[in-house]
């Protein structure tokens, strides 16, 4: 019976090394990551915090996630570091948790702009439906409208803002955001699940001075398992003294039980790679490849949300080459190139058949593919698009894969 899963997971590995992988939040990580996540540690149940555990037997254990936490906190800049959550989505509401009443009032972006789900998308989801939720938008030209947000903010007094996106391809004015939270009176969220491993390198400006709190997705950029960092900044504790203990009680026991410690392992495995000039050579030439990317797509007639892009990803606006973004998302898997559907600003289509699509470069970059590859990579999309033979482009990007292994 066993037999039949791994049977399966080779399958997924060849489907891997065979296609380019440009889901924006999705990358490959290293091989003692995978051993750390694969280890022994899956085993333990570590009920609590380090030295303050509910089970025995958690002497190792406490160790591995002291030391996740140190190097969080090294890594970020930040005095405070809770590496438990399960998910994005469970740090997300981990934070709401403990800074928030139920009914209180969240501020985010709605999700056709590129918000998250978890940032008070109304109705469908707990921060929409245990929450007040107001949400604000990009401008028409798809970037950030600092003077909206601060009119919108100022009118609504919200008692959480929160910053950092899914789908917005430019740089973030933190400082910004701190202003406007400041002028209300609101706490400070940067979700920077997307862009982690690029603020940690000084590719894209760092949130720590500006925000009360962070939460990271430890995959993605950042290139470990999945998983999620909660970090309180010094301004958080200067504003609330408690914050840290608060975000450990939301964590433990407020939302969940036992950590994975492998998964905590694993965290720490690929913080201690986050260090190295290795990584920030990487994470240079992801939003390298971004850049040259888009520059190339919009040579060929496409559409770029914004223009262009600062960071890993971009989002493609595929109205003027009557395609919707569905359909277009199946054409370039088909071909090889799997990228995901994507709402584009002020969509007139439907989500579940929207007008765009997103793609991004950290998975093919950690591969080693650099500005030669992305100009052969614009044209095999130009291609898939305009409607020509999927099975040909998939055999040329299955012989290109082949000179760039997967880790």
């Amino acid at each position: 019976m066993t037999e039949k899963i791994f049977e399966l997971i080779k399958k997924e590995e060849k489907r891997q090394r065979e296609v380019l992988e440009m889901i924006p939040s999705e990358n490959y990580c290293s091989k003692q990551v995978r051993a750390a996540l694969g280890s022994v540690l899956v085993n333990k149940y570590s009920e609590g915090y380090p030295g303050k555990r509910y089970y025995q037997g958690n002497a190792v254990v406490d160790e591995v996630e002291t030391l996740a936490i140190e190097r969080a906190k090294k890594l970020f800049g930040v005095p405070f570091a809770n590496v438990q959550a399960l998910s994005g989505a469970a740090a997300n509401a981990a934070v709401y948790f403990a800074l928030l009443d139920p009914g209180d009032k969240i501020m985010g972006m709605v999700l056709s702009s590129g918000g998250h789900l978890t940032h008070g998308h109304p109705k469908i989801t707990f921060s929409g439906k245990y929450f007040t939720s107001v949400q604000y938008s990009v401008g028409k030209d798809g970037w950030l409208d600092y003077e909206a947000i601060e009119k919108q903010a100022l009118a609504e007094k919200p008692k959480i803002i929160v910053c950092g996106y899914t789908a917005y391809p430019r740089l973030i004015n933190f400082k910004k955001f701190g202003e406007i939270a400041d002028k209300v009176g609101a706490y400070l969220l940067a979700d920077i699940s997307h862009i982690a491993g690029l603020v940690v390198t000084g590719v894209h400006p760092s949130p720590v001075p500006y925000v009360d709190v962070i939460m990271a997705t430890t995959h993605k950029t950042l290139r470990g398992p999945r998983g999620a960092l909660l970090l309180v900044t010094q301004k958080g504790i200067k504003k609330d003294p408690e914050m840290a203990k608060k975000i450990d009680r939301a964590v433990f026991p407020g939302l969940q039980g036992g950590p994975h410690d492998n998964q905590t392992a694993a965290i720490a495995v690929c913080l201690a790679e986050a260090m190295t000039p290795a990584f920030k050579k990487y994470s240079q030439q992801v939003v390298k490849n971004a850049y040259i990317l888009a520059a190339e797509l919009k040579k060929l007639n496409f559409n770029l949300v914004t223009g262009g892009t600062d960071n890993h990803l971009l989002v493609i606006d595929l109205r003027n080459k009557n395609i919707p973004g569905t359909e277009a998302a199946i054409a370039l898997e088909k071909a090889g190139i799997v990228v995901n559907k994507n709402t584009i600003p002020y969509d007139p289509n439907p989500a579940n058949n929207p007008s765009g699509i997103r793609l991004g470069t950290p998975a093919i970059t950690t591969r080693g593919m650099k500005e030669k590859e992305m100009k052969m990579i614009a044209g095999w999309i130009d291609a898939v698009v305009r409607g020509e033979d999927e099975n040909k482009i998939k055999r040329e990007i299955i012989s290109l894969c082949k000179n760039y292994p997967v880790p």
